[in-house]
């Protein structure tokens, strides 16, 4: 099922919360690159398991300031001050097992060009799915991903988290056939 607003027809999980349309309308599937573009994408999916993405939405300034703009190089030099100041920030969500993995992937990053690693796992020829139940949580091109991540040291990277980076960076185009932002979106 697809909302409505304004006219336009959107994806069924979009919400009439501002921060989701946004989300949806300017960002969701659209491509996105760069090593430290990527590993924000990939830090917030990460801390997003479990919980609603609205809830990462509404702290993203708070972890990009948290996390120094998601600079890979920044991020990897943080040591446990750095890890005990965030798990007191109020601001970001508070789980140490995800810091300490934000923290481990930015060093592991440091040495892989993860924008270069995760785009060779794009998936042009996804099935256009006709409503929000025919989009997967995760595929066979979400499973080789996170198997060459954790190959390489990431944590917090298991196919479902692997889809949704997929996902929110253009990976594959999972707008619904209606959804007005879907012939925005182009999958290489």
């Amino acid at each position: 099922m697809t909302g409505r607003q304004n006219g336009s027809v959107r994806c069924g999980w979009v919400t009439s919360a501002p921060e989701y349309i946004a989300y949806h309308d300017d960002e969701w599937g659209r491509r996105v690159e760069g090593d430290d573009r990527v590993f924000e994408r990939l830090t917030l999916e990460a801390f997003q398991s479990g919980l609603s993405w609205i809830t990462i939405l509404r702290k993203r300034e708070n972890f990009r300031a948290a996390f120094a703009g998601f600079s890979i190089p920044a991020v990897a030099a943080f040591d446990r001050s750095d890890v005990d100041r965030l798990l007191a920030d109020p601001g970001i969500v508070r789980n140490r097992a995800k810091i300490e993995a934000a923290v481990a992937n930015a060093r592991v990053a440091l040495d892989v060009g993860l924008s270069d690693l995760v785009w060779r796992h794009a998936d042009p020829g996804s099935p256009v799915p006709a409503t929000d139940a025919d989009v997967p949580a995760q595929t066979p091109g979400s499973k080789a991903l996170a198997k060459e991540l954790r190959r390489h040291g990431f944590r917090f990277v298991g196919p479902t988290t692997a889809y949704a980076l997929m996902q929110a960076i253009g990976l594959v185009n999972d707008h619904v056939a209606d959804c007005w932002v879907r012939d925005a979106v182009s999958v290489p």
